[in-house]
């Protein structure tokens, strides 16, 4: 398979980030102790962009993922992520699991509860890319926080053209 000249950039792009996300949770291990915590939540796309067309997630099928993950934190700090996302995707009166995404990620704490996610994404569509994530806890109960996030995946691969898509995801800390 041949990469034209703008494959092969994205393809570099990927693995420099790839690199980046790799050095940034070696950071984590020379800090003090880690609090582990786990989520999970819901998410819907809403609009992907491909080859100039804007496709709805509601437009022929509605598709939606149970994110489900583990985060490694540092007070204050770089944290890291490990996310497991199973699709479900509904048309035509019939639900199938689509896709499963593993989506391993360094969090990136901004203040005022918000924090900035660099993931990386890995699909069993055969697809990858990079998926930058704002998040912000909303409320916070006894037992854990309410968060709102608005994931932006760029997708790769599997002889399909350069995706970029919207959603939106809200979750359980606990």
């Amino acid at each position: 398979m041949k990469l034209n000249r703008y494959h092969s950039s994205y393809h570099k792009t990927f693995c420099a980030a790839i690199i980046i996300i790799l050095l940034s949770s070696l950071h984590l291990r020379a800090q003090q102790p880690s609090k582990l915590v786990a989520y999970v939540g819901i998410v819907n796309p809403i609009v992907s962009l491909s080859s100039g067309t804007i496709t709805p997630n509601f437009k022929d099928s509605y598709q939606v993922g149970m994110p489900t993950g583990i985060n490694i934190l540092r007070e204050g700090h770089l944290g890291f992520s490990l996310e497991m996302v199973p699709y479900i995707k509904i048309a035509s009166g019939n639900s199938k699991m689509s896709n499963f995404l593993f989506h391993p990620g360094v969090l990136f704490p901004i203040g005022k509860e918000f924090t900035f996610i660099a993931r990386a994404a890995f699909e069993t569509s055969g697809r990858y890319g990079l998926t930058p994530v704002l998040s912000k806890v909303i409320t916070h109960g006894q037992a854990g926080k309410l968060f709102l996030a608005t994931p932006f995946p760029v997708r790769f691969g599997n002889e399909q053209k350069i995706s970029i898509a919207a959603a939106f995801q809200f979750g359980y800390i606990f």
